[in-house]
């Protein structure tokens, strides 16, 4: 197994041009084995140091990304020194503009901090207004999808060029991307749904775009586009997972 892993860090990198890459030293960035790797070192030179030194502290790591709870600031830059030695120790070190002390600011920590809200998993955590099941309004610390990732959502649709397939019937524009859709929306739907009301609003948008070139009495009329679209997602609300967002509080899906 020592072997297998040797090999995989001192192998070359090929380019997308087929070009080759000698490297030094760790893994390249993106590369397939990456993850593998930092999990199974991190286990050894992260967690279990982490239980041995600190086991009174709660502490999520997903590959080389961690977030590490304190209750002070001084305990967090103790922790964060601390952090920083050992990985010094393992040859690692901590990303200088990733690694930061974060406020989690809410209705029982009202300080002002430098930093107030940070990114993990493609949820940014921030304070936000939420409602408590007796209607009270409160300030609590909670995720949401992130900026970076609901771009990256928005990139992938628009590579899939709905507006040019019009020679497809809506019916199997949802076998083909409603699956993907309901992967995004079950998993950055978890928490604060209402983060992805900008992005069911513009699906539908490339749907309704869609259909002025699919239906010649819908062409060059785009508003008459996004009604046909309500009446559709209000009789087939399962056709795609973004239709379905507020069928909690008894909306057909609140397409347009």
């Amino acid at each position: 197994m020592v072997l297998y892993i040797e090999r995989w860090l001192t192998a070359p990198m090929q380019e997308e041009d087929g070009q080759l890459v000698e490297r030094a030293k760790g893994t390249p960035q993106g590369g397939v084995v990456s993850p593998l790797l930092a999990n199974l070192f991190l286990h050894y030179s992260f967690d279990l140091w982490m239980h041995r030194n600190f086991p009174q502290l709660r502490f999520e790591r997903y590959a080389d990304d961690v977030i590490v709870h304190c209750r002070t600031e001084k305990q967090a830059q103790e922790v964060r020194a601390a952090i920083a030695r050992r990985m010094q120790e393992c040859r690692l070190e901590l990303h200088p503009e990733k690694t930061k002390i974060v406020y989690c600011k809410d209705d029982d920590r009202r300080e002002r901090y430098a930093q107030e809200k940070f990114d993990f998993l493609g949820y940014t955590f921030r304070p936000r207004s939420s409602k408590s099941r007796k209607g009270k309004h409160f300030i609590n610390f909670s995720p949401a999808i992130s900026a970076k990732a609901s771009k990256a959502i928005r990139r992938t649709i628009r590579d899939w060029k709905l507006h040019l397939r019009s020679d497809t019937s809506l019916v199997d524009l949802s076998r083909m991307f409603n699956p993907i859709i309901r992967g995004w929306f079950q998993y950055y739907g978890r928490f604060y749904r209402s983060g992805l009301y900008p992005l069911r609003w513009y699906l539908n948008r490339v749907l309704a775009r869609w259909a002025t070139r699919k239906y010649k009495k819908l062409k060059h009329r785009f508003r008459r586009a996004e009604q046909w679209l309500l009446r559709v997602a209000q009789r087939t609300p399962q056709l795609f997972a973004h239709w379905q967002l507020g069928a909690r509080r008894g909306s057909a899906m609140g397409a347009v």
